[in-house]
């Protein structure tokens, strides 16, 4: 039997993610230094949890759902490992001719 939920929980789901969208725009006008990036993807991660959580309905979902929509979420974080190790690590070589 599947889980029906109600409007009243759509409802703070959406007002959730209207007040993480000024938070949002709040973050990208305030100068934090090098918080900025840390505090902007944790309020986006919030929100794309809210989102995976209740409006896909992976919450009350099969363990095989909530397995895979895990490992996406494993998988993005293993590419922004690889791709800040390279940013990161540009400057380490010397540029030939320079």
């Amino acid at each position: 039997m599947s889980h029906v939920s109600s409007k009243g929980l759509y409802y703070s789901v959406f007002f959730a993610l209207c007040v993480l969208t000024v938070v949002t725009v709040a973050i990208a006008r305030v100068d934090l230094g090098v918080m900025n990036t840390p505090i902007a993807l944790a309020v986006a991660v919030s929100k794309a949890m809210l989102v995976i959580l209740f409006f896909m309905g992976v919450k009350y979902n099969t363990p095989l759902t909530k397995v895979v929509a895990a490992s996406g979420f494993v998988w993005l974080i293993i590419l922004f490992g690889i791709t800040m190790g390279d940013y990161l690590t540009r400057g380490w070589l010397g540029v030939p001719g320079r």
